[in-house]
């Protein structure tokens, strides 16, 4: 029914990082989720000491914010969790209903997503799915609006700061939907080779060239076990 909202139970939880690799690719995100497969490559290998760093929780006071790494978030709504790489709390001027109360410190405080990725500044629609998604987590913990998040990259240490839209929210719960569907399904989609297969960590895994859908099994085994002339020219 129209305006209905689905709540997910606490079992049903997939993790926020899972929703950038569906957007990047369905079938990785599958590889991932239903077969567990994982290679690592120069890129994840660099993302993941990025991330390491990030994750280590400590709490980080300056006058006018408070820095949290490695903050557990969730979301029954989309059904996501996952650990945030930091979260920064900004000082309003006055009180807020954009503001929360933070244990032992006084004022009111404005919650700030920053996902961390390696690389150099650029627009990448997975990454923004789950910057965005971060920030409903942080909506439905902590029950306040959170409008902007950011994305730092690693290389060029610059961050890329970000509204969060309702076009990119509509996105961020479509990519939730169809995760959790993916996984429902217990399916794995065919391949399907495109240039940026290249880069991926799973290539070798996934064999996107060997299993695309252009190609036909039958023809495959046959051509695999007819035999050859192997007469010397």
């Amino acid at each position: 029914m129209e305006g209905d909202i689905r709540v997910y139970s606490e079992e049903d939880l997939l993790p926020v990082s899972a929703l950038s690799q569906l957007v990047f690719c369905e079938r990785r995100a599958a590889l991932m989720l239903l077969e567990r497969l994982w290679a690592d490559n120069v890129f994840t290998a660099e993302g993941a000491l990025l991330h390491e760093q990030s994750h280590y929780p400590t709490v980080e006071c300056r006058r006018e914010w408070r820095v949290v790494r490695g903050l557990w978030l969730h979301s029954f709504q989309l059904g996501l969790y996952g650990q945030a790489d930091v979260v920064e709390f900004r000082r309003l001027s006055h009180k807020s209903a954009n503001g929360v109360l933070l244990p032992g410190v006084d004022g009111w405080w404005q919650p700030f997503p920053v996902e961390f990725k390696r690389g150099s500044l650029r627009r990448e629609a997975s990454f923004e799915v789950q910057l965005c998604a971060q920030a409903v987590c942080l909506e439905e913990m902590l029950g306040v609006p959170v409008r902007y998040g950011a994305l730092y990259y690693g290389k060029t240490r610059r961050r890329l700061e970000l509204e969060l839209s309702e076009e990119l929210r509509d996105r961020t719960r479509a990519a939730a939907e169809h995760l959790h569907e993916l996984v429902a399904a217990r399916k794995t989609p065919r391949a399907v080779f495109r240039k940026k297969c290249l880069s991926c960590s799973l290539l070798e895994l996934c064999l996107p060239t060997a299993m695309s859908p252009k190609k036909s099994v039958r023809k495959y085994l046959k051509q695999a076990t007819e035999p050859r002339d192997e007469t010397p020219s």
